[in-house]
């Protein structure tokens, strides 16, 4: 018997906890395809459509609805029916005129904030990685799995900073430094969806290094710096909850 490839199929007992599904409603789900997001991480667009925005009674009429162009991930409109949305994405439906940006969550879900159309034409990305290239040009890593590339002499970001980026032209707009004091939200972990103030960095090496963060309460959360979003300096330059929340 020959090798058996990766399954492209996904039961939805097996589904990742934070996908808005019943896991007994039946066997199977859609799976998200290789893309800009984890599986772990990301919702696919079928589901996005039908179970979370309840557009879409079924996966077939999600798919009429995305084969009409009218779902648009960061500016772009995405008509497979398995494209993972994920962290940080900028959701538009033309028909209904509506925004939407995904964020984490408290019990490890995604959260869809709707926010107004100004906000909606950029996009913050954290960087992952920095790569040399020839030419005297610089690629910066970023957390979707894109890259944006810059000359060197212009290079003044480090791995954890985050770029407010024009969508969907890829052109950077600002620049956020991770350091303390600036406001962030929790990606991952116990405390996902968290926000507050970086109020200290701890001394630990690698992926051990840990971070401490002030809610607007005033309680101290302790987590991995790898899930601190960095989403402003003074105050956050997205949207993070709804205003009937925040009051």
């Amino acid at each position: 018997m020959g090798k058996k490839g990766p399954t492209r199929h996904l039961k939805r007992h097996q589904s990742p906890p934070h996908w808005p599904i019943h896991r007994k409603a039946g066997v199977w789900t859609k799976r998200t395809k290789p893309g800009p997001h984890n599986i772990e991480d990301s919702i696919s667009t079928t589901i996005v459509l039908r179970d979370q925005f309840k557009y879409a009674k079924t996966a077939s009429e999600a798919k009429t609805i995305l084969t009409n162009r009218k779902l648009l991930v960061d500016g772009k409109p995405r008509i497979e029916t398995a494209f993972p949305i994920g962290l940080m994405d900028v959701i538009y439906i033309p028909d209904t005129g509506e925004y939407f940006r995904v964020l984490p969550d408290h019990g490890g879900k995604l959260k869809f904030q709707s926010i107004p159309s100004e906000e909606a034409a950029f996009k913050l990305y954290r960087i992952t990685g920095k790569t040399s290239q020839r030419g005297g040009k610089t690629q910066l890593n970023l957390h979707d799995g894109s890259n944006v590339v810059i000359n060197t002499e212009q290079d003044q970001y480090k791995v954890n900073d985050v770029l407010k980026i024009k969508i969907p032209e890829k052109e950077i707009q600002d620049h956020i430094e991770f350091k303390e004091m600036q406001q962030v939200i929790i990606t991952g972990g116990r405390s996902q969806g968290a926000k507050g103030t970086l109020i200290g960095l701890g001394p630990e090496p690698g992926w051990k290094k840990t971070a401490t963060i002030r809610t607007p309460e005033g309680d101290d959360i302790r987590t991995l710096s790898q899930y601190i979003f960095v989403v402003g300096a003074n105050e956050s330059m997205i949207k993070l909850e709804d205003d009937e929340e925040e009051a």
